[in-house]
C-alpha cells in the first residue's frame, strides 16, 4: 500500500511542477495573466516599494510566485517533505486560481462551462491536497515510548 501511495503523490505533483516550471519559463504569458488581479489600495504603497526594489512591475512578481509557489510545493510533496504545510500552501493557491480565473458564475454559455469543468476540476485538486494534508507523511513505525 506505501508504494501506491508513494507512487500516487509523485503522478499527483507532476501536474504541479509542470505547471510551475511553464510559468517560470513564460513569464510574459503569466505576467499578462496576473494582470487581472487586483491588489489593495492599501497595499500600494508597499507595492510601489516592491516594484521599485525588483525593477519588476507586480504582474511580473505574482507570475514569478505562482511558478516558484507550484514549482516548489509539487517537488516538496513528490518528495514526501513537509507535505502536509505545502499541501495547505497549494490548498490556499489552488482556491485563490480559481477565483480569480475560472469565475464561471460571471459568465454565459460555452465559456462559463468550461470555466465550470476547470473550477470542478481545481476543487477534486483540492480534496486530493487535503487528503494529503490529512494524511501527512503517511504511517509512521510503532516505537516504544520507553527502551526497557
Amino acid at each position: 500500500m506505501p508504494a501506491f501511495i508513494t507512487f500516487g503523490r509523485i503522478l499527483f505533483c507532476v501536474m504541479f511542477i509542470f505547471s510551475g516550471a511553464s510559468k517560470l519559463l513564460d513569464l510574459t504569458a503569466t505576467a499578462q495573466m496576473t494582470e487581472k488581479i487586483v491588489v489593495p489600495a492599501a497595499l500600494a504603497t508597499y507595492t510601489s516599494q516592491l516594484e521599485g526594489l525588483t525593477g519588476m512591475s507586480m504582474p511580473q512578481m505574482l507570475a514569478v510566485a505562482a511558478g516558484a509557489l507550484e514549482l516548489i510545493c509539487g517537488f516538496m510533496i513528490a518528495l514526501n517533505f513537509g507535505a502536509r504545510f505545502f499541501a495547505i500552501l497549494l490548498i490556499l493557491f489552488v482556491a485563490a486560481a480559481t477565483f480569480y480565473y475560472h469565475d464561471f458564475w460571471n459568465q454565459a454559455g460555452p465559456e462559463a462551462r468550461n470555466n465550470m469543468v476547470h473550477a470542478l476540476k481545481n476543487l477534486s485538486l483540492i480534496g486530493a491536497l487535503f487528503m494529503i494534508a490529512g494524511y501527512g507523511r503517511g504511517p509512521r513505525a510503532a516505537e516504544p515510548a520507553y527502551d526497557v
